[in-house]
């Protein structure tokens, strides 16, 4: 995605992940409709890193299939 597509983080609105298991190791994830975002919990400052949709998708895929 490119820097002038980047949303505004200024509204959104983060959930911590389930798969956080410690306060140490937490991240947040953002759906943002035709993208998301994903963040540090500890370091939210940083900003958040964007993925479009297909890159989520091709993400999410394996990681739902690895569960089993």
């Amino acid at each position: 995605m490119q820097t002038s597509q980047l949303p505004s983080l200024d509204h959104v609105n983060f959930r911590k992940s389930s798969y956080s298991q410690s306060e140490a190791a937490c991240v947040e994830i953002a759906d943002l409709g035709t993208s998301a975002a994903i963040r540090d919990t500890q370091n939210r400052e940083l900003g958040a890193l964007f993925f479009g949709a297909d890159e989520w998708r091709a993400f999410l895929t394996p990681a739902r299939n690895s569960k089993r």
